[in-house]
């Protein structure tokens, strides 16, 4: 007998019964006959290690240990989605694709939006390599291990696939296997899960594979990505990805126009109850995937696709009190503290009351019956109050005049809603705020260091600022409450380790206000590094590409003051990254120098990710839409009819990418 065989022919024979019963919903074989060949094919495995193989059906049961989950980057990056809560919204945003691509027949993609959590799985010649959770977008947590025992995610394509591409999908937890982990829970005495939703995203971060294993876990796939991938649309490639193994949902439908999105909308907004796990919308995209290319992505979203979110559930409950929370800018946000009510799987106990407008515009008093959704399905907020049940004596809601915190008088600027703490370096929850900030993944990503920890150390006088974190030592840290030596180590180093973080993420982690991510980047690039950022004038920040006088005044006062002043120089000594360490790339030239370059089109000698990296790499800047401040247009086969509509009335000169090339030789 070939034992080598006889081992590869139970595999493909057990993958296909997992294939059958995970994925189709179609079982051939009990699972009484199912679990025998596993433990058949377990043996043989155990007698002739040589054979191993990473993507056999027995390393789905677990085993392996994780005790940190290793930060990596994606390779593409993973979007999030604009959400709408109406068909006026879509038919605007329908208005906005138009405008962009022209009069042109658009089909649309209508599939559920499913409610669990997002991840990213790479495949590499068929075999499941890496699975990595969404994190911030850019980085997520390599869960490989854990993937790996959840049933309808394949471990060993089959069929006529790419050699390498990234699968999107939500891992769920149907509601049939989360009432049965609930009801043993109960049954041994111990508190429930509450919501499928939440299990399922903590069971990605269990340690122990061999617990998730045990989990009913699935994984519902909505994308591929990669690079010259085998189909044309959204569509077609939930196709393909089926005929591979994946479970790609068959809700999903070809709409030839908006009429008919809002018939499939209309639909599942009335049968989604009937579906065995949560769904919470609908998510429409572009068909295409040249027009979705042409669209492009806005810094947080694809402008090809939008979530159209199902009305919110409400329900109604008492408002015992209201208290004020104050953020790290100084902002005072007014929280309800309500009477404990379930609301769409969770037990909701605050929502925010936003300012004091709000307050004011619902006229919301203590004791009220209020009427409370979940913004998004996410936040909880209060959308009215029930006045017929409202007591008699109940007294009109006084906001605050005072911090809550430092006692400070509150001041509202001209314009705003909020109200502010001015108080910015001696209010403790703003400076506590500032650090946490510091510290946060997508900042300074500092691993042994959370926010209650943060708030430790102030409290204990051991920082009063983000540069205090440079000076901590372990013997320090040890007294501290729940802190043993492991613990206190693990902080410090990973505190040093945060010295390698890259200029635009320190920017970010300063905390200036109106500079997030974006604008981050956007300054990092410019200036290069910090001395020329902060002897910027208003006028010079004003010139910077998409920074307006608002942000500009607010890094100029973020540098006059003295305080932050020492802060800088002291990262500065520390050793952190506070300048652009430049990538040496020998093609690089200045040749395009003060130049815009709008890319449209199919193209053959560069994808148009390359296309755009050679735009950039010569000294050029890469536009998303045709202006008069266009310098050229690359066109490949099928350029959008509207922009080259635009380029001709502007007198944009259009080239073809051979002419582009010359244009960097």
């Amino acid at each position: 007998m070939d034992i080598q065989n006889t081992i590869q022919n139970l595999r493909e024979e057990l993958n296909q019964h997992n294939h059958n019963y995970y994925v189709l919903d179609q079982p051939t074989i009990s699972d009484y006959e199912f679990d025998l060949k596993l433990a058949q094919l377990q043996d043989l495995e155990n007698q002739h290690p040589q054979f191993f193989d990473e993507s056999s059906p027995t390393q789905r049961v677990g085993g392996a240990i994780t005790k940190n989950f290793e930060t990596v980057p994606h390779e593409h990056r993973m979007y999030s989605l604009d959400n709408s809560y109406s068909k006026e919204d879509l038919l605007e945003w329908e208005k906005r694709i138009q405008k962009v691509l022209g009069e042109v027949p658009l089909e649309y993609t209508c599939e559920l939006k499913y409610d669990g959590a997002s991840i990213s799985i790479t495949y590499e010649n068929g075999k499941l390599k890496r699975a990595v959770t969404r994190g911030d977008g850019f980085q997520g947590d390599d869960v490989t291990n854990n993937i790996k025992t959840i049933k309808s995610v394949p471990l060993q394509l089959k069929g006529n696939y790419p050699p390498k591409f990234d699968v999107r999908g939500e891992i769920i937890l149907p509601f049939a296997g989360f009432e049965k982990m609930n009801q043993e829970l109960i049954e041994i005495g111990e508190t429930p899960y509450s919501n499928p939703r939440n299990t399922a995203s903590g069971s990605l971060k269990l340690q122990d594979s061999t617990e998730v294993a045990k989990r009913p876990l699935d994984c519902l796939l909505y994308f591929l990505i990669g690079n010259q991938l085998p189909f044309n649309s959204q569509i077609e490639s939930l196709e393909s990805a089926r005929s591979w193994g994946f479970k790609a949902p068959k809700e999903a439908k070809l709409a030839n126009n908006l009429e008919e999105v809002f018939q499939f909308i209309d639909y599942w907004d009335t049968h989604r109850h009937n579906l065995p796990y949560e769904t919470d919308g609908v998510v429409v995209k572009v068909n295409s995937f040249q027009y979705q290319e042409e669209l492009g992505y806005t810094a947080k979203s694809p402008r090809w696709a939008i979530a159209y979110k199902f009305k919110s559930e409400q329900v109604a409950t008492r408002l015992n009190s209201i208290s004020y929370q104050v953020g790290r800018t100084g902002s005072i946000t007014p929280v309800a503290n309500l009477e404990p009510v379930q609301l769409a799987g969770t037990i909701v106990k605050r929502a925010s009351l936003h300012n004091a407008d709000q307050i004011e515009k619902l006229d919301i008093r203590v004791g009220d019956t209020v009427f409370v959704e979940k913004g998004g399905e996410i936040i909880p907020k209060i959308i009215a109050v029930d006045v017929a049940q409202r007591d008699l004596f109940a007294e009109p809601t006084s906001y605050i005049t005072h911090c809550p915190e430092c006692q400070t008088e509150l001041v509202r600027i001209e314009g705003e809603a909020n109200h502010y703490c001015p108080n910015f370096y001696g209010c403790p929850p703003q400076i506590i705020g500032r650090i946490q900030h510091y510290i946060s993944r997508k900042a300074m990503d500092i691993e042994g260091l959370g926010g209650e920890t943060v708030a430790l150390l102030f409290n204990n006088g051991l920082v009063r600022n983000y540069a205090d974190l440079y000076e901590l030592k372990v013997e320090q840290i040890l007294p501290l409450e729940r802190m043993a030596q492991k613990s206190a180590e693990n902080l410090v180093n990973g505190v040093a380790l945060s010295k390698n973080i890259p200029f635009e993420r320190v920017l970010f982690a300063l905390g200036i206000r109106y500079v997030g991510e974006t604008v981050a980047k956007k300054l990092a690039k410019h200036y290069k590094n910090i001395d020329a950022l902060r002897q910027a004038s208003l006028m010079d920040l004003i010139l910077v590409d998409e920074i307006g006088e608002r942000i500009a005044q607010s890094v100029i006062d973020f540098f006059d003051n003295q305080e932050n002043q020492i802060i800088v120089e002291r990262l500065k000594y520390y050793g952190i990254q506070l300048e652009t360490v430049e990538k040496f790339n020998p093609n690089a030239t200045d040749k395009l120098d003060g130049k815009t370059f709008v890319v449209s089109g199919v193209f053959t000698l560069f994808s148009r990710d390359e296309l755009k990296q050679a735009i950039e790499d010569n000294g050029g800047k890469v536009g998303s839409s045709i202006s008069a401040k266009t310098d050229y247009v690359v066109a490949g086969d099928n350029m959008g009819p509207a922009k080259l509509d635009k380029a001709n009335k502007l007198n944009i000169p259009i080239i073809s990418e051979e002419e582009f090339q010359k244009l960097i030789v």
